[in-house]
């Protein structure tokens, strides 16, 4: 059988649970946080990822449960009109979290093209950006 000629690539994913296997942090939980960040509020960044106030809430409040900690500083109306911040667990919880996600994708890349380099052509996951995790 001849070596296929279309490319594959390797996908990987990470999370963070507690004890009982709860999501307290992983892909989905990121994407909210960096919409609030940029968006400034919680609100916006529902609307932003298309996605409902009280879903987007609700993974925040399970993930600040499960830690035990706030991840957001959220500031009242008034003239400046609110928002939300994110507090420093929650900016240390998205570089760590992207750090290691991008640590994990890379040495798959790697082991995949080496074990397989006869067989199949692996690409490196960021060479193509257009194909999602």
């Amino acid at each position: 059988m001849a070596k296929s000629k279309k490319p594959f690539f390797t996908r990987s994913k990470i999370w963070i649970e507690d004890a009982e296997g709860n999501m307290v942090f992983g892909s989905g939980r990121l994407k909210i946080f960096k919409a609030i960040q940029a968006k400034g509020s919680i609100n916006a960044a529902a609307k932003d990822l298309k996605m409902g106030y009280r879903a987007v809430w609700a993974r925040i409040n399970a993930s600040e449960k499960r830690l035990g900690q706030p991840l957001l500083i959220k500031q009242s109306g008034g003239s400046s009109g609110g928002g939300t911040k994110l507090t420093p667990l929650a900016e240390t919880l998205m570089e760590q979290y992207e750090m290691i996600q991008n640590v994990i994708e890379k040495e798959t890349d790697e082991r995949f093209q080496n074990a397989l380099k006869d067989h199949l052509t692996i690409l490196n996951h960021k060479k193509n950006n257009s194909q999602s995790c």
